[in-house]
């Protein structure tokens, strides 16, 4: 099974596609269970993403708001995913569960697993590294192999080394995947994204019936 990609022209598309889906998904959650649960991305890929999602939900109040993957610094830290969000997305009003880093891999991770616990994400908006790593699920680190909520992840290849990912299990849990990428960089990623499920290439082993890929041509392998 290959996951729905969606390829726009550049950047700035993949921002507006981006953003309209998370809009969409916050809806129908809303609709449907009167509380929507986004697990959020970090990096530079969906800032602009962010700019554009806040007008878009007219309610953020009954919005939970979590992350993804943090790095292992305080929230103020200029590599803290948490302040990229702050400083980027408008949301008045919704509920922003941070990973508090500064305690360090395992114990940020024990907490946020107790926080989270049992609550199924409506959607997981996830990036894409160069070498195929999504969250901070890198290739064959042993967090792949974590079960339960989130683990500690050490030497991850770009500094800070320690960070704190939701498990590929948990991942997988949520109701709809949404992964943005673009740029021509990325394109062997996505080559192997697309590829034969491996550890190698962590984003290959997303649950591809809920996967919805937003990238950019220029992201998008030709053959």
């Amino acid at each position: 099974m290959k996951p729905t990609i969606i390829t726009v022209a550049d950047g700035e598309a993949a921002g507006r596609e981006a953003a309209g889906r998370v809009a969409a998904a916050i809806a129908d959650a809303l609709a449907e269970r009167g509380v929507a649960h986004v697990a959020l991305a970090g990096g530079t890929t969906p800032r602009r993403a962010y700019a554009l999602v806040g007008p878009l939900v007219p309610d953020w109040s009954a919005v939970h708001l979590w992350f993804g993957d943090e790095r292992c610094v305080g929230a103020d830290d200029p590599d803290a995913n948490v302040r990229m969000v702050r400083e980027s997305l408008e949301a008045p009003g919704a509920i922003l569960h941070r990973i508090e880093g500064e305690l360090g891999a395992e114990a940020a991770a024990e907490q946020y697993a107790l926080l989270l616990g049992d609550t199924v994400l409506d959607l997981a908006l996830l990036g894409l590294g160069e070498d195929g790593h999504t969250a901070s699920l890198f290739p064959d680190n042993p967090g792949l192999d974590a079960t339960g909520v989130a683990v500690g992840v050490h030497g991850a290849p770009k500094p800070p080394p320690d960070r704190v990912s939701l498990t590929l299990d948990k991942l997988n849990e949520a109701r709809a995947i949404l992964l943005l990428t673009e740029g021509a960089g990325k394109r062997e990623a996505m080559r192997g994204l697309l590829g034969h499920p491996t550890t190698h290439v962590p984003s290959s082993l997303l649950d591809r019936s809920k996967l919805t890929v937003v990238a950019d041509a220029a992201a998008v392998p030709e053959d």
